[in-house]
């Protein structure tokens, strides 16, 4: 009767704190106010520059690309570049946080085996009790005494709250947003491996521009010599047609130079160390930049990869929020354990007696260090709150890029255009200059201005073309073609 009284009086006890401990919770729940949505703006139905429904981003990159040489740049470049490499560490680090958090909701159980030896003061409850006990019939407890043990030991946090569910989601999360992040380094890389290709063939044709350019000035600081030895010009005419050709021979040597870096910058993307880049330059004049189609901003939502991996990142974070919340609220625990233990190893697996359990259920809530837990909470608001921002920046940032690239390819077909007759008509001027020189109707320095305005407007043509063929690139990346 008095067991009985005692065992119901433990149990008021525990009601009692039970009650407490859920008031706490209440209160707990009034506390917490969820992050407010920040008001996001609509993506306009069409881009200004263009109206067209069909995408360039569906094209995989290999059917976008038609020069083999760069196809085979990028395949190499996929398989060796070390950013690339280092993302795909990225992707496994974020693949085992998802097993621990896994492994969070699962009981933890553990074995082991332990030997001790103890020896308790005679003066006191335990030793007083012993003394006057038998560890067998007719022996007394020993005042030093083995104590052997072996089982098994478990423990499990009951996920009332859905914590551990809402870190292991957050995980998982955040591991399909290393995947998009993948795949927004693998379409920076080939568009980056694609602009320094063509900016590669560009140099070619320029330094062959610049060596036709020097032979005809060759050719020209002959005549001039030869009219100098008949008193047509003065030595000054001689002198000015040499500082030209110097002049092209050091425009040669820088060429060659930016050719040299240009190719160990394409090395490196392909992770290996400098040799000569295969290529064929004749694609570059003979080829068309392609014609893109934009589709509509809408689609920008599912085919760049960054905005994919800033919308996970921002469903990560509001998991975080409600773990974070659920730290609040009372946690329950199981414990507990099955085995062997006495104190001489040859009865230690003798049962029932030496068998040895024991359970424990345990809630537990915050009371009086509440500060640090309302600290974390609220960091993990500011943190969604900073997701939603970076979601709606990295949306915006697409649209201008996309609208940008667009424009930039129409004023660039207009400026080719132009600058592709300035070439032809100073073309024509160069011949008419020399005939004109010949015949004594213009002096030298007009000849050699035009040599060097003809010069100057086939390289910014050879630029003009480069650029075109950027602009193609960067809007196919911008709409989120490249990763597939």
């Amino acid at each position: 009767m008095k067991l009985m009284n005692n065992n119901m009086t433990l149990f008021r006890k525990f009601f009692a704190i039970t009650i407490v401990l859920l008031l706490v919770f209440c209160t707990s729940c009034k506390s917490l106010t969820p992050v407010q949505d920040v008001n996001k703006q609509q993506l306009p139905a069409v881009y200004v520059e263009s109206t067209d429904t069909v995408n360039t981003a569906s094209i995989k990159w290999k059917n976008f690309f038609s020069d083999k040489n760069l196809v085979s740049l990028i395949d190499v470049a996929l398989k060796n570049n070390i950013d690339l490499q280092m993302t795909l560490q990225d992707i496994e680090i974020a693949r085992n946080n998802v097993k621990l958090r896994t492994g969070m909701l699962l009981p933890t159980v553990s074995g082991g085996v332990s030997a001790g030896n103890e020896k308790v003061g005679l003066y006191t409850s335990q030793g007083a009790g012993d003394a006057s006990a038998d560890i067998t019939p007719g022996n007394g407890v020993p005042e030093s005494l083995n104590d052997f043990r072996l089982g098994l030991h478990a423990s499990w946090e009951v996920d009332i709250w859905k914590k551990l569910r809402n870190s292991k989601k957050a995980a998982a999360t955040r591991y399909l947003a290393t995947i998009q992040g993948r795949n927004f380094v693998v379409t920076n890389l080939i568009a980056e491996i694609a602009n320094s290709y063509y900016e590669l063939l560009s140099l070619d044709n320029q330094l062959d521009v610049i060596k036709e350019t020097i032979l005809l000035q060759k050719n020209a600081l002959e005549i001039v010599k030869v009219q100098k030895e008949a008193a047509r010009v003065s030595e000054l005419a001689v002198k000015k047609y040499e500082a030209e050709v110097l002049n092209s021979q050091s425009l040669e040597f820088d060429i060659k130079q930016q050719i040299r870096e240009n190719e160990n910058k394409i090395n490196f993307l392909l992770g290996r160390y400098p040799q000569v880049v295969v290529r064929d330059k004749t694609i570059f004049s003979n080829e068309i930049p392609q014609q893109i189609k934009s589709g509509i901003p809408s689609q920008l939502l599912s085919n760049r990869p960054d905005i994919k991996q800033a919308e996970l990142e921002l469903f990560a974070t509001k998991c975080d929020v409600k773990a974070a919340q659920a730290e609040f609220y009372p946690s329950f625990n199981i414990s507990g354990g099955l085995g062997f233990q006495s104190f001489k190893p040859s009865l230690l697996f003798t049962a029932p007696e030496s068998v040895a359990y024991s359970i424990l259920g345990e809630l537990t809530a915050p009371l009086i260090n509440r500060s640090a837990i309302k600290a974390e909470f609220n960091k993990a608001k500011a943190i969604q709150i900073q997701a939603m921002f970076n979601y709606q920046k990295i949306i915006l940032s697409s649209y201008v890029e996309v609208s940008n690239q667009l424009s930039n390819i129409k004023n660039l077909e207009q400026f080719y255009d132009l600058k592709n007759k300035e070439v032809q008509a100073l073309n024509n001027s160069i011949s008419i200059s020399n005939d004109l020189f010949r015949s004594n109707k213009v002096d030298y320095f007009e000849v050699l201005m035009t040599q060097r305005d003809a010069l100057s407007s086939k390289l910014e043509l050879l630029e003009a073309k480069k650029r075109q063929f950027n602009a193609v690139i960067n809007v196919y990346r911008s709409l989120g073609g490249g990763w597939n």
